[in-house]
Formats: C-alpha cells, structure tokens, sequence
C-alpha cells in the first residue's frame, strides 16, 4: 500500500507525519536486522558528535523555561548534562549491538493437523511518544523503535523544544546516511499548531501511543486516544515495613530508591507502618530521612504523636509528589496495607520489607501492581548492570505488557501455518 503524504495539503501537520511514520513502518518491517542494528549504532555516534549542539540548545531551553517560572522538578527533568548524553549513548550503543529481537521463532501451543504452527515477533508498526521534558527520552525510545522494527513519532513538550529539534535532527540524519526511510522517525515540533489530540487520534496509521511525564499528561493521553496506549508512571509508589524486618532495611530502600537519574520513576513516596511499631524507631528513621534532604509527613495519628511531622492531606495518598517528599502511614495489619496500596498506589513498583516468608508470598499475590519488590530497593534502571536489556520506563497496566517497557514491549506475535501440501 502507497499512501503519498504531500497529497493531503489541507491535512494537519499531525496527520501527515503519522501518514509519512505509516509509509516507513511498512519497508522498516522487512528491514534486515544488521541494518537496524547499523542504524542504532549510526544514532550514537552522531548524538555523541553532537554534543555541543544538543547542550547549546539545551541552555536555550533552560533560560526560557526559568523566565517563564516553569518548576523546579521540570527544569530538572529539562536540564540535559555531558553525563546524562553519555548515558544515553551508551545505551544507543548497547541497543545496536544486541541480537535482532524480530524473527525468533517459537512453536505454538497448538498444532493443526498435516501442518506445523509456529509464531514469530513482530513489529508493531508506527508508535507515538508523546513526552513532557526528557529529551534524551526521545534518543532511547527511537533506538528502541529502530531496533524492533517500528517506526516512531516524537512530541515533546514546549520547554524543551530546542533540544528536542537538536537531537531530532541528528536522529533523522543519522538514519537517512544508512538509507533507512526518512518517515522512521518523524518529529512534531513546537512551531506547528498540531494537538496532541490530533495526534492520537490517527488510528489508521498508529499503532501504539506512549505518554510519559507528570499524571495529567497520562490522563490527557489515555482520555484522547483511539489508539491503544501503552500507559507507563512515574512516583507514587508504596513501602510497607514489616514488624518482622529492620529499620536499617527500611531506611536503605526508601533512600536507594530516589537515586534514579534523572526520573525519580520507583520512588518510594509512601510508606505504611504497622501500628505496633516502636516510636523510637519512627525517630530515628525520621530523623535519619531529614539529615538525606527528605521532607516527612504524616497521617492525623502520626501527626499528633510527632509534631513535627506536616500533615498529609487525604488527596496526596493517590498522588505522586515527585521529589524527595515522603508521607507515612500507620495501618493495622498487611492485609490492610495491601488493601491500601490497591487503592492509592500508581500500581507499577510497590515494595515490603520482612523476614517473613509467609508476608512476602501475601504482599506478592495480593498486591495488584506490575511489579512487587520484596527486601529490595525498587530503583529504576534504564540499564541494568546484568542481562541483555534496555528499558523506556514502567507501565502499570492491569491487562497488556505490565511492567518493565523493553523491547519486546514493542512487538507483537505473529501466527504462521504451514502445511505440507496435501490436497
């Protein structure tokens, strides 16, 4: 199927980059997998030659974002360093050079009689990332949709938009000097009047939408979209302290968990605590959490044991405060924790520390999260220091590719039959 773009002057800028992503999902499909992996490669070396370019573009942005009195979490979510773009070669790096992800066959669970059935992954077509701040964001999920197969489309936010242009720029050339398609990676500037809305709405040509920043971007996304969207979170997420573990296992999974850079995506915002817990101990760890840079805050009961505890309001328990801000909780049992973290959570990392086996196995089954963490801090990685794995984010959908986004979230499986010829 040819579809030409520059045929639909009328259509908006949306539509015609969503048609042209369309055209070039279709030969990128049957792309082969060293070209792929070449184009990944030829992504880092041009983003790491272009350093002085992307970080210029990056002050522009930053100067913009401070006169216009933009918040201090989005400046650092915007804030690109000669670290950060090392990172994010690395991982482009990495993504090249790992085995081609398409193509792995797998038998099926069925087999049709004088035949044999096997399936195959897939790329799922044209994705949409739709990002607020985190430009090198766009890097990683490109190298990751290049990799699979897919083509991509890049909307950032408005503050970040000359850095956005910049690695977009280079991305798309890096690409057209290994002769991929141009229409891989399409890019919505700031400048065109393009909706999100507009965006998402493009059924017809995509084929998975990924929101990724603050709630309301999500909401808006998920809200908008006749596509189906790959929803991922950010904070929010939840830590209950067993009668039956430690306070220095508390304290170092709480602390661990907001070293993540520069997106603070599992940290521990919430803490619940069983009643029984020593006061001496709450102290100390308040204590020890104030000297670390933390503000604490606390539940009504809480708050009037330990004045100097701010007071949690009732609609921060389901809300990510995304910065070094911690409310804790006092509930009765695990089983009310558990209940409380399936309401309030964000629902993608949640953790428990105890030395009990049995409280374990109960936090595991019965926390509806993506993934439970058990005496172990939920930090999150792009790239873990072991295995063959590159990750975008976390999703916490209760149904298609919970947790960890990797490439594999990026493709479908195909069904093939073949039979043997018999009439």
């Amino acid at each position: 199927m040819t579809v030409d773009a520059d045929a639909f002057d009328d259509a908006s800028y949306a539509i015609a980059s969503a048609k042209r992503a369309y055209c070039a999902s279709l030969r990128l499909a049957i792309a082969k997998g060293i070209d792929r992996s070449r184009a990944v490669l030829a992504m880092a070396k041009a983003l790491n030659d272009a350093f002085d370019d992307i970080l210029e573009a990056n002050t522009l942005d930053l100067e913009a974002s401070r006169e216009m009195a933009v918040p201090e979490l989005i400046l650092d979510w915007l804030k690109l360093t000669p670290q950060r773009l090392d990172t994010t070669v690395e991982i482009l790096q990495r993504l090249g050079e790992f085995s081609d992800p398409l193509r792995r066959v797998r038998t099926a669970d069925y087999q049709l009689e004088d035949s044999q059935t096997y399936s195959q992954l897939m790329p799922l077509g044209t994705i949409a990332l739709v990002y607020e701040a985190f430009p090198e964001l766009a890097a990683i999920a490109a190298g990751m949709c290049i990799k699979t197969g897919n083509s991509i489309i890049l909307k950032g936010s408005t503050e970040a938009s000359h850095s956005n242009a910049a690695i977009a720029s280079v991305l798309q050339n890096a690409i057209a000097e290994i002769g991929l398609p141009a229409g891989c990676i399409e890019f919505i500037s700031s400048e065109h009047a393009s909706s999100t809305r507009d965006l998402v709405t493009q059924e017809q040509y995509l084929n998975l939408v990924i929101p990724y920043g603050r709630s309301s971007l999500i909401q808006q996304v998920v809200r908008q979209s006749t596509v189906p969207v790959l929803k991922s979170a950010i904070g929010n997420c939840y830590l209950y302290w067993s009668l039956n573990s430690s306070l220095e296992m508390a304290r170092w999974t709480i602390i661990d968990s907001h070293n993540s850079e520069p997106d603070p995506v599992n940290a521990i915002e919430k803490v619940l605590i069983h009643r029984q817990t020593l006061p001496s101990s709450l102290t100390t760890l308040f204590n020890s959490l104030k000297e670390k840079g933390f503000e604490i805050k606390g539940d009504l009961e809480l708050v009037e044991a330990f004045p100097q505890l701010q007071l949690a309001q009732d609609n921060e328990w389901g809300s990510a405060y995304l910065n070094r801000n911690i409310a804790f909780k006092l509930v009765d049992s695990l089983e009310a924790g558990i209940s409380w973290i399936n309401q309030y959570s964000s629902g993608h990392a949640d953790c428990i520390v105890t030395e009990s086996y049995q409280e374990s196995r109960q936090f595991a089954l019965g926390v509806n999260s993506a993934s439970t963490y058990i005496n172990a801090s939920p930090r999150f990685s792009r790239t873990p220091s072991r295995g063959d794995a590159v990750f975008l984010g976390m999703s916490n959908q209760r149904g298609h590719r919970r947790g960890l986004i990797n490439l594999e979230s990026l493709t479908t499986v195909k069904h093939i039959v073949q039979g043997n010829g018999r009439f």
